[in-house]
């Protein structure tokens, strides 16, 4: 396993940082100089197969999100449903995760990554099946419960990537890891965007529509049981020897000593994370309402548009992914959180000034370069905003802080997919995006207040620090303050 290894080698007299009894006892092997040493640390190529694995499952659950949204008129005429009842099969997604993810949080923290890996996965692959059983039209209860099973699988999976990233990486590779992480999500919500428009084309025989949406199902079904069983055989906890001095030093929190209570709430009581949690859930919270209502905004200036209306959201979401890989490996390289964050919340902000303006000039690619704008930016955020939480909230646990940030941009996503498909009823598209403009515009000026605290870079490069000059005065607490000051 471990093939590729980074060790830090420095004498030390008196180590308070890591004891040796602390630190053999949450399994970390020791090299030794003398009688004490700084921890080994180690890269294990299976790293990759972890973050992969998580990022295919996440595509399969986040591609169903959209499944029926970006073909709204097709279910609604399948099933006999009005438009609002076919957007709630996106919003409940958003509505599960509000009261699930703090009992998740919490078993992400005392169960670990496996046993939330697995309970995501099963659900997933459960709820693919019962939508099987609901291809009539009569019904839509059942392909409601099928949706609302995998809506329970997302809140398992929302979290993870920066714990996943924190677990397994580097420091020189959070960044990167965690967009990868994203990217599976993002590259769902792109397939389903794209695919559920050419396997359910718009046909008026019930019983051949019945037909189409029945193997769109059942595809879905099968790969979803595929990875729960790669999942099962597959997935680790953690590597045996951990990647950082961040993470070594995490390890010794006993559980014990770890309260979730007492995480929450100082977490609530850390100002600039508060901040970032308020600015997450406005950026993405429009996301999520222009996603799922992009197939009413696209038919209702380019009628008989549907598979272009995926094409488009496949648009915002392609340029979206390269937006998180390019963020997460330019944070890894420069570590300029606050100002990336705040450049790329700036440059959303523009994109859907742009999009909005130009939607009904009957030109089609001017949609679709606008919308590509927009994703590159809105999606590319996603990655950043879970980096710069870990950042702000370290040592609290990563899956803590995201959730926060998580269920900050599903209560956002609610109220601006109701708010904004009232307003495009009651007057036009336009309003109803400008509505969401002047949220991102909000959300700029709030993201330029946050103060720039780095705490996770402060561990590694002092304990770095420490090895270098035989310093062990490094300490990590669970509280909010406890990095002691080192001449670099």
């Amino acid at each position: 396993m471990g093939d590729e290894s980074k060790s830090v080698d420095g004498e030390v007299n008196d180590n308070k940082y890591f004891s040796n009894a602390a630190v053999t006892d949450a399994g970390v092997s020791l090299e030794h100089h003398h009688h004490n040493s700084m921890p080994e640390t180690r890269l294990y190529k299976k790293r990759w197969i972890i973050v992969c694995l998580f990022s295919s499952y996440s595509l399969c659950n986040s591609y169903q999100w959209i499944q029926y949204g970006i073909i709204n008129n097709i279910f609604m005429r399948f099933y006999s449903v009005n438009s609002f009842t076919i957007d709630w099969m996106s919003m409940i997604y958003m509505l599960t995760y509000i009261p699930l993810i703090f009992p998740v949080s919490w078993l992400l923290d005392k169960k670990g990554l496996r046993v939330i890996a697995l309970v995501a996965a099963a659900l997933n692959c459960a709820g693919t099946w019962i939508k099987v059983a609901s291809a009539r039209p009569d019904l839509f209860p059942v392909t409601f419960l099928g949706q609302f099973t995998c809506s329970v699988a997302q809140v398992f999976i929302l979290g993870m990537p920066s714990r996943i990233a924190s677990v397994w990486f580097g420091s020189d590779e959070v960044s990167t890891a965690c967009s990868i992480g994203v990217f599976g999500n993002q590259l769902g919500i792109a397939i389903g965007f794209l695919v559920p428009p050419i396997l359910v084309p718009n046909v008026d025989d019930p019983d051949e529509l019945a037909a189409n949406i029945r193997v769109m199902f059942y595809i879905t079904a099968g790969v979803a049981t595929f990875l729960f069983v790669l999942v099962l055989i597959v997935f680790e906890e953690r590597p045996e020897i951990p990647p950082t001095h961040a993470q070594a030093a995490a390890r010794q929190i006993s559980p014990e000593s770890y309260s979730y209570t007492a995480s929450i709430v100082r977490l609530l009581h850390n100002k600039a994370f508060i901040l970032l949690v308020i600015t997450y859930g406005l950026n993405v919270g429009c996301f999520y309402a222009v996603s799922t209502l992009l197939n009413r905004m696209i038919i209702e200036h380019y009628p008989g548009e549907e598979v272009n209306a995926g094409r488009i959201g496949l648009t915002i979401v392609i340029a979206g992914m390269v937006g998180s890989l390019i963020c997460g490996v330019w944070l890894d390289r420069s570590k300029t959180y606050k100002q990336t964050t705040l450049a790329v919340y700036l440059m959303s902000l523009v994109g859907l000034v742009l999009y909005a303006f130009t939607l009904d000039l009957g030109h089609l690619w001017v949609v679709f370069i606008t919308a590509g704008t927009l994703g590159f930016f809105m999606t590319g955020y996603l990655p950043l905003g879970f980096e710069f939480a870990v950042e702000l909230t370290y040592p609290e646990s990563e899956g803590t802080s995201s959730g926060l940030l998580n269920c900050s941009a599903q209560v956002f996503g609610i109220i601006f997919t109701i708010c904004q498909g009232k307003i495009m009823d009651s007057f036009n598209t336009l309003a109803g995006n400008l509505f969401l403009c002047a949220f991102l515009v909000i959300g700029t000026f709030i993201t330029a207040c946050i103060k720039s605290d780095l705490r996770r870079q402060l561990a590694n490069q002092q304990a770095l620090a420490a090895a270098a000059s035989g310093r062990t005065d490094v300490q990590v607490h669970s509280g909010t303050s406890f990095l002691p000051s080192t001449h670099m």
